[in-house]
């Protein structure tokens, strides 16, 4: 028998409770989440000298997950993870003008995405994890469609964090959800992330331009910082980038190796001896190594400052600004279909 699902106040916001949900395996790993934004909090793994301890970047208070400038620890992205160009997308000859929140462009799903919402949460009947639901109104962000989405959170007892997406419309829309947690495999130990080795399962990557924005080339990762198709440091090539990796590999979809899910990529931190299996069913995988992080955030009462490049994201997604970019893959959900993803974060432990 599992241990329940502990619950516990968070916090309030407009007078409605904000809770946080732990949930346990066999193996003793726990994962936590709040129902504001449907955030990580917390992802405790033991090293390999078997000492349990937090893997995610997470804040002390709901003050701070409130912070404008918090910068989606550990949250559910929607409608759109990732930018979308002028905020502003063209659909059945239709127009759809979107929140402009990054430099007149959407980021992540607009001003007001589904990291700022709070979602309702009902336990798994088996305490292995909870389910998460929210309806987005039609022109939400200025997204057309009702979106009902539920997304799961599952903890299996060989140490998988399992994310399924389920997503359906009334009109429609472009939709594309992941998870925004920021890992730091050292638990801490180690500031930042940049001796963690880590291996992209893609040969090429989304080429970038001004502001973050696809330029619509698809680009080989060979000779290039982005080859990560051997294990490597993340930071052995980042100081050749103007800040660091904020890139989507695209993956490769022949490697069918978990539960019919292809294997994105693998992280490795020696000192504790962890390592981090990404799986997923999306076309891409966006690694984003903590650049805009800058030492003014914190937790433990502000013991543990995040400086630059103190956590790294695998977010499993679309292709960015897919609805702008007639080459990439499709991203539109039309009422009558069901939009079905899953993202499996898998970790283990070895005494090198």
């Amino acid at each position: 028998m599992r241990n329940a699902i502990q619950k516990r106040s968070f916090g309030f916001i407009d007078q409605k409770e904000v809770f946080e949900y732990t949930f346990f395996n066999k193996s003793g790993m726990s994962v936590s989440a709040i129902n504001y934004g449907g955030a990580l909090t917390d992802i405790s793994v033991i090293n390999k000298r078997g000492k349990l301890e937090n893997i995610i970047l997470r804040f002390d208070s709901l003050a701070d997950y409130l912070n404008p400038v918090n910068p989606y620890f550990g949250s559910l992205i929607g409608r759109y993870s990732n930018r979308i160009k002028d905020a502003s997308f063209r659909l059945d000859n239709q127009i759809y003008r979107l929140g402009k929140n990054d430099n007149g462009n959407t980021l992540h799903g607009g001003f007001i995405g589904f990291d700022k919402v709070i979602w309702d949460i009902i336990p798994l009947a088996d305490n292995s994890g909870i389910m998460l639901h929210y309806t987005s109104c039609d022109t939400d962000e200025g997204f057309p469609g009702e979106l009902v989405v539920r997304v799961s959170y599952t903890l299996t007892d060989d140490n998988c964090l399992v994310i399924d997406y389920l997503a359906t419309t009334n009109k429609p829309t472009p939709v594309s959800l992941t998870s925004h947690p920021y890992f730091n495999l050292s638990g801490g130990t180690d500031t930042t992330i940049l001796n963690h080795i880590l291996k992209i399962y893609g040969t090429q990557y989304v080429e970038t331009g001004s502001m973050l924005l696809p330029t619509g080339k698809i680009l080989n990762v060979a000779n290039t910082p982005f080859d990560f198709r051997q294990q490597k440091r993340i930071g052995r090539d980042i100081q050749s980038l103007p800040m660091g990796f904020d890139h989507s590999w695209v993956l490769n979809s022949n490697l069918l190796t978990h539960n019919q899910l292809y294997l994105a990529a693998e992280v490795f931190e020696f000192q504790s001896g962890r390592s981090l299996l990404v799986y997923t069913d999306q076309p891409a995988v966006h690694f984003y190594s903590g650049n805009f992080l800058n030492g003014t955030l914190s937790s433990n009462q502000g013991a543990r400052k995040f400086v630059q490049h103190a956590g790294f994201c695998l977010e499993t997604q679309s292709y960015p600004d897919s609805p702008n970019n007639n080459n990439f893959p499709n991203s539109i959900l039309y009422p009558g279909e069901k939009y079905n993803s899953s993202t499996v974060y898998k970790f283990s432990v070895n005494d090198y």
